[in-house]
């Protein structure tokens, strides 16, 4: 029997997401996001359980592709007969059909399809924050990295952060949704430690941009709505990018 709601997690994780209905299951695992190694709470028996493990659950997230069959019993219409009055239709065309933004498919739309795009605007938004806290942590000390000293690189914390803020943008580029766990330890992780270097300097002004940035990144690897993720990208691209301004003319 399946579970009205779903609560996931990943098997590093000890913090799970949800509730999600059926329907926002199968749309983050077409994002990538939930796997057949994916837990998820079974209430019947109170255990995490694979997704992978459960085969009804495996089906409704995962379902065969159902292979079609003509009746040759039954004439059928020709499709590609070419109609001059007809306009052609583009590639645009088509895409705009299948996302329910026509008039004739504006009632159709697929739910899951708009999810998989939400969560495709959050991971992109995501590199986008990194790559502004990497310039933020990076730029003001581009000499100790280009010189390579691994002592003057351990007085400067911050340069380690952004490089390792440029791989984790780089796996995301290459579609490597499954660090988003650490995405998300990444953002409390560099809002905690950036703050603790502010408060020993005494240069706590930039701090705001910093939460706002973390907050954004965070919660980019969580929403599958637009709404939500265009909030979450706001967030995460402007506190980044305020953090990089600060940090580049300060």
């Amino acid at each position: 029997m399946l579970p009205e709601e779903f609560y996931i997690r990943s098997v590093s994780e000890t913090e799970a997401r949800g509730p999600f209905n059926l329907e926002q299951v199968t749309s983050l695992a077409e994002a990538g996001q939930v796997t057949l190694e994916t837990l998820y709470y079974e209430p019947t028996t109170e255990t995490w359980v694979a997704a992978g493990e459960n085969a009804e659950v495996k089906a409704a997230i995962w379902p065969e592709k159902k292979k079609l069959t003509i009746n040759k019993g039954h004439k059928i219409a020709k499709l590609n007969t070419e109609d001059d009055s007809a306009a052609p239709i583009s590639v645009n065309d088509m895409l705009a059909a299948a996302e329910g933004r026509t008039a004739e498919t504006r009632d159709k739309a697929d739910p899951q399809i708009a999810m998989a795009i939400a969560a495709k605007i959050g991971m992109w938004s995501a590199i986008v924050t990194l790559l502004l806290a990497a310039a933020a942590e990076v730029l003001p000390s581009l000499s100790v990295l280009l010189d390579f000293n691994v002592e003057n690189i351990l007085v400067e914390p911050l340069v380690i952060l952004g490089v390792l803020d440029v791989v984790l943008g780089l796996l995301l580029v290459l579609g490597m949704a499954s660090i988003y766990p650490f995405l998300r330890f990444r953002a409390a992780f560099g809002f905690g430690f950036i703050g603790l270097l502010a408060w020993v300097h005494g240069t706590t002004a930039h701090l705001a941009f910093v939460a706002f940035g973390s907050a954004g990144l965070y919660l980019c690897t969580v929403f599958v709505a637009y709404v939500p993720v265009g909030i979450a990208a706001a967030l995460g691209v402007l506190g980044m990018g305020g953090y990089a301004w600060f940090a580049l003319n300060s």
